[in-house]
C-alpha cells in the first residue's frame, strides 16, 4: 500500500516539514496497518519539529490519529480489519494517509467516537484524563486555574473540571476565546492581554488562591501560577507553549507557600495495558455522555500541516485542529 507521510531531515519553522511517499508492507507480527481519515494536532507536534524536544533525525511528525485498519499481522487479538481506532503515539508519524503501528498502540473506537472526533480528543482527552482525576486528583469545590482555556486541551479541562464540581479559573488571549471558554462552563475568565492574572485569581479566591493551576503555556505564565496558587497548592506544569520552564528554584515554592509542583507526562500516565485501557474508557464515556463536548475549532487538509502549525504557535487557533488526509 502507498502512503504519503511527512518527514523532517532538520528542525525549525513550520517550513521543514517535508512529504514523501512511500510502501507499506503487509504488517509483520503484532503489527496493524491502519488507513488514517483523521489526524490530530498539537503543541507537541510543534516541540519535535522546532528541536525544544529533541528527536533523532531524520522523522516523522505526530503522534495522534484516528481510521480504519486495513490488515493485521500475526498474534494481533482484539483488533480486525475493518475495526476504526485511534492512537497517541508514542512514535512519530501520525502525518501520514497510512501507518503500520504496534497493536499495543492502538484504541478501538465505541460506536459512539467518530473518527473526526477520535483524532480531536485520543491524546488532549487522555491528557486531560490523567491531569484531573490521576495527577491532581481535583475534588468538587476545588478552585484551581487553566491557562489557555480556550486552546484544544484548555476546554476539554474546563468540562471535565466542572463535571468534578470545580470552580474554574480560566485565562485567554482574546475576547472571542473569553467567550469559548465561558461558554465550556469557566465559572470566570481573565484576559491576560489586559489584566494582570494573579492579583485577579486571589480577588476571585477571597486571597486564598487556586488549589490547583493547570500551565500548559510554560514560561511566560510560569510566576503568574506560583502566585495564583494558595497554600500547599500545586502547580501542574504540563506544556511548553511560549517556552520551557527552567531555573526553578526551590526556596521560591516555599516563598510562595510550600507549593507542590509536577511535570507530568501522558506515557507515564498510560504506560501498561490496564492504564491505557482504563484510561480511555474513560475519555470515551465522558464524551458519549455529554459531560465533555469536544470543539473542533478548524479543519485544513493534512497537506496544509505546516500553515496548521503557524497558526497553533501563533495562537490563532480555537479548540482542536484535524487534519484531512
Amino acid at each position: 500500500m502507498k502512503a504519503r507521510q511527512a518527514r523532517i531531515f532538520r528542525t525549525g519553522g513550520p517550513e521543514v516539514i517535508e512529504w514523501v511517499e512511500v510502501d507499506l508492507p503487509a504488517p509483520g507480527p503484532g503489527e496493524v496497518l491502519v488507513e488514517h481519515t483523521a489526524v490530530g494536532l498539537n503543541m507537541i507536534d510543534t516541540y519535535h519539529r522546532s528541536g525544544v524536544y529533541p528527536i533523532q533525525l531524520p522523522s516523522g511528525l505526530g503522534v495522534e490519529a484516528a481510521g480504519q485498519v486495513v490488515a493485521t499481522g500475526p498474534g494481533v487479538v482484539g483488533i480486525a480489519a475493518g475495526d476504526r481506532v485511534s492512537t497517541f503515539g508514542p512514535d512519530l508519524g501520525a502525518y501520514a494517509s497510512a501507518r503500520i503501528y504496534p497493536a499495543d498502540w492502538l484504541f478501538r473506537l465505541p460506536d459512539s467516537i467518530d473518527e473526526a472526533t477520535a483524532a480531536a480528543a485520543t491524546l488532549k482527552g487522555c491528557t486531560v484524563e490523567f491531569l484531573v482525576e490521576r495527577c491532581a486528583r481535583v475534588e468538587a469545590g476545588m478552585p484551581v486555574l487553566v491557562h489557555a482555556a480556550a486552546g484544544g486541551v484548555g476546554l476539554l479541562l474546563v468540562q471535565w473540571l466542572k463535571h468534578v464540581g470545580a470552580t474554574v479559573i480560566g485565562t485567554v488571549s482574546t475576547e472571542e476565546k473569553a467567550q469559548a471558554a465561558l461558554a465550556a462552563g469557566a465559572d470566570h475568565v481573565i484576559n491576560y492581554a489586559t489584566d494582570a492574572v494573579a492579583p485577579r485569581v486571589r480577588e476571585l479566591t477571597g486571597g486564598k488562591g487556586v488549589r490547583v493551576a493547570f500551565d500548559g503555556v510554560g514560561m511566560a505564565t510560569w510566576e503568574a501560577s506560583l502566585d495564583s496558587t494558595g497554600r500547599r497548592g500545586l502547580v501542574v506544569s504540563y506544556g511548553n507553549a511560549s517556552a520551557p520552564v527552567t531555573g526553578v528554584g526551590l526556596g521560591t515554592l516555599s516563598q510562595k507557600g510550600s507549593l507542590f509542583v509536577t511535570r507530568p507526562t501522558l506515557y507515564h500516565y498510560y504506560a501498561d495495558r490496564e492504564e491505557r485501557e482504563a484510561g480511555a474508557a474513560r475519555v470515551w464515556d465522558m464524551i458519549a455522555s455529554g459531560a465533555v463536548k469536544v470543539t473542533i475549532g478548524q479543519t485544513r487538509p493534512l497537506s496544509e500541516v505546516a500553515e496548521a502549525h503557524a497558526d497553533l504557535e501563533a495562537r490563532r487557533t480555537t479548540g482542536s485542529t484535524v487534519l484531512l488526509p
